[in-house]
């Protein structure tokens, strides 16, 4: 391997890409730093300048940690083979590509008498562990180092019978090249053209693996596809192990042996209404210590999820591969069996249950004095939700809560006073990013879009939620246990550069120098609130921000203005929780299934997991939306619309549509007979020869064109004054029955808060 003689220091972006180019598949993180002599003090600076390339696509990184160029495949990857070509040899591609265009071409020629023992052992519909050598331009060839035995997932896609009467299934999921044949036992109802979900079975059949249909759909338009076609393209797995159920089912109950006895306390769920697990429970009263005049005593108590799910179970390791649970508008894929989720692990009103909850002691200004946690039984004494909880406040507590607003529900809210004046001393990142919801009719199909609303209750216990986080992560610090940190780093120079510069076509001036911290970005917002471009800047302001992730390295985090933070509160629903909540149990010796020894080194790598599975689930979960508001807007093609512009490329633009938040295309050539060119800089498309723009954020008229389900597709055609479309000129399009109440809440912010109003 080359060696370089370089003065101890960090390396460049463009001294790593050319030593990763020279040496392609055989180096990683360890080497650069040999070969740069990093010190150990630029370690962590070496690690993020390597994300950094990873995120923005100049590096890939292979099997073993082993780093390639943007565009080279490693010497050894992971490959699944997808088809057999006119030779009869097997064609391959990279289980991971983040290379532009299509990834290369990989053969696993057949001749030879290895080859041949290599192509028994594996074929179409295998991943493989492969040895790769250069073949030519866009082509590799392939050698099978070690079939991969993968789980034998369901898979969702069209069933369809030819004309001499066989049965394939084309999986929904693009990057499944193969079909799958189906005997005609084995069709379970099915009809040609519905969707179904269909169970692979060993062996093969005509060359095809064979599968049995185990649930029809019906067609691409019923509300289940909507949901399951997402959730098998985007690989959310949704069937646990027997194992894992097995473990489930036997769980039991907690005695208070052991454990602090917490049930005279009169804790409460606060829940979104359709909640149907409760992982956390909040109790609040004036602190009794003389020296803390005017201070507060509070608890949050968290569901002891680590009690029921034990390092290296079945139940772990399921709970380890999902990641997270992830939402949709008609269904949940829980991270954990129902068994625990909607019962032994939920909080649920009148029953014992066993939590890990934390005291935490405030001044009268909202700051923390001290925290303790303890191992505890709890007993919930109500479960309501925000919506109960803020109506009893302003006045109007119903059966439910009337008996709780005194002793519980207003104390809480005047501990949240003093939080919310800390809190403000704090400045975390201000952006207005609303949020839309979907709401399911009986019939299982959309009967409306309407805002999410944010009420002070959701505030209330979001901050509770946020300072236990932190308690997590301090305590662990102090015990010297491992963490896993909630990280969001500050926006890189490039997008506050890009940002500034935008703003600045706004007349907004953001201030300039390294140290940029969330209140400088709290004053460009809060100047444009209430103006003509308010949405506009917190959306310029919202995309310039670094995606959060999980990490055992601490950088603190950025958007809540906090040197340290850690997800402690949603153990039912994150893995990382759990996590925190065995590192707290091994610090703190609250029992014998605290973390293991041995998950102190895997950290990093489970990390970078489940970043992963949340991001996995955070396109799930769009691309639903988009099938479900796409499925909405279908009745009402050829509507007219007001909308904003939402997005701007050489391509065309993207329209957000003001009554229900759906997003959608027009394309550049449907604009009129000007030939527009895009001003990358002012974010906009201006005409050669009238001299049009159409702006980021500016307000229009469009009319919908198409509107495709089975994809969440929506086109639209721009309008002029008069209400004629650009594209044909044509007048009179309707306008769609007035909703107001359907305005579009938006996206979340880039960082998950430490709790989803959704997540139920």
């Amino acid at each position: 391997m080359a060696k370089k003689k370089v003065a101890a220091g960090l390396p460049s972006k463009q001294d790593i890409l050319k030593y990763v180019a020279e040496n392609p598949g055989r180096v990683g993180k360890r080497e650069i730093a040999r070969a740069f002599n990093v010190s150990a003090d630029d370690r962590l600076a070496l690690k993020k300048l390597l994300r950094e390339l990873k995120t923005d696509g100049d590096l890939q990184q292979g099997h073993g940690k082993r780093m390639t160029p943007k565009g080279e495949l490693p010497e050894v990857c992971l490959v699944d083979l997808v088809r057999l070509d006119s030779h009869g040899d097997l064609i391959g591609r990279p289980v991971e590509w983040n290379g532009d265009g299509d990834p290369p071409k990989i053969v696993f020629e057949t001749g030879g008498k290895a080859r041949r023992r290599e192509a028994a052992e594996a074929g179409v519909g295998d991943r493989v562990l492969a040895r790769l050598s250069r073949a030519g331009r866009n082509r590799y060839a392939g050698r099978v180092m070690k079939r991969l035995e993968q789980d034998e997932q369901p898979v969702l896609g069209l069933f369809t019978i030819d004309a001499d009467g066989h049965a394939r299934l084309q999986p929904t999921d693009k990057k499944v090249r193969h079909e799958y044949v189906i005997a005609p036992e084995d069709y379970g109802g099915a009809s040609s053209g519905q969707f179904v979900v269909a169970q692979p079975l060993p062996g093969r059949r005509f060359g095809l693996r064979p599968a049995r249909v185990a649930e029809v759909i019906g067609s691409a338009t019923d509300p289940k596809a909507l949901s399951l076609i997402p959730i098998f393209s985007f690989g959310i797995p949704v069937n646990f192990s027997e194992a894992a159920i097995r473990e489930a089912e036997k769980a039991r109950p907690v005695t208070v042996r052991g454990r602090d006895d917490l049930r005279d306390i009169p804790l409460i769920t606060i829940d979104p209404e359709d909640a149907r697990d409760h992982d956390d429970a909040v109790f609040a009263e004036p602190d009794d210590d003389p020296n803390n005049r005017g201070g507060w005593h509070a608890i949050v108590a968290i569901a002891d999820v680590a009690h029921y799910v034990k390092p290296g179970s079945a139940l772990d390791h399921d709970a380890r591969m999902r990641g997270n649970s992830t939402y949709f508008p008609d269904r949940v894929v829980p991270m954990l069996p129902e068994a625990l989720s909607a019962d032994l692990c939920s909080l649920v009103e009148g029953k014992d249950r066993a939590c890990l909850a934390v005291h935490l002691w405030f001044d009268a200004k909202g700051k923390k004095l001290r925290h303790k946690f303890v191992r505890g039984l709890m007993r919930c004494a109500a479960g309501l939700s925000y919506a109960q909880v803020q109506q009893a406040i302003d006045g109007n507590p119903d059966e439910a809560s009337a008996p709780f607003l005194d002793p519980v529900l207003k104390p809480l809210y005047a501990c949240h006073a003093a939080l919310n004046e800390a809190r403000a001393a704090r400045q975390p990142l201000a952006i207005n990013a609303p949020e839309r919801r979907v709401v399911m009719g009986r019939d299982g199909h959309i009967a409306a879009i309407r805002p999410r609303e944010h009420m002070l209750s959701h505030q209330v216990i979001e901050d509770f939620m946020i300072t236990a986080n932190v308690a997590a992560a301090e305590e662990l610090e102090k015990r010297r246990q491992p963490c896993m940190y909630r990280v969001h780093e500050q926006p890189s120079d490039e997008k506050i550069d890009s940002l500034r510069k935008f703003l600045a076509t706004l007349d907004y001036r953001l201030a300039k120098g390294q140290g940029l911290r969330p209140m400088h970005f709290n004053s460009i917002l809060e100047a444009a609130r209430g103006g003509e471009y308010e949405r506009l800047v917190n959306e310029v302001v919202l995309r310039s921000q670094m995606q959060a992730y999980y990490t055992p390295d601490n950088k603190g985090h950025f958007g809540l203005n906090l040197s340290r933070y850690a997800h402690f509160t949603s153990p039912i629903r994150r893995y990382a929780d759990v996590l925190v909540h065995r590192a707290l149990i091994r610090g703190l010796k609250l029992g014998d299934d605290g973390l293991p020894p041995e998950e102190d080194e895997t950290f990093e790598q489970t990390a970078e997991h489940i970043s992963l599975t949340e991001r996995r689930s955070m396109q799930a979960e769009r691309d639903a939306m988009d099938r479900f508001v796409a499925a909405y807007m279908s009745e009402h093609v050829g509507a007219d619309f007001d909308g904003r512009i939402t997005g701007v490329t050489r391509f065309g633009l993207f329209v957000e549509l003001a009554e229900t938040g759906a997003d959608g295309f027009v394309p550049i050539s449907s604009l009129g007979d000007d030939f527009y060119t895009h001003d990358e800089a002012k974010r906009a498309l201006v005409g050669r020869r009238g001299n049009k723009r159409y702006r980021l954020g500016d307000s229009v008229a469009v009319r919908l064109a198409e509107a495709t389900p089975v994809t969440g597709g929506l086109r639209f055609e721009m309008l002029d004054r008069e209400g004629r479309s650009l594209d044909t000129g044509r007048r009179g399009g309707r306008r769609p029955a007035e909703r107001p109440e359907q305005k579009r809440q938006g996206s979340k912010a880039p960082w998950s808060k430490h709790r989803s109003r959704k997540k139920k």
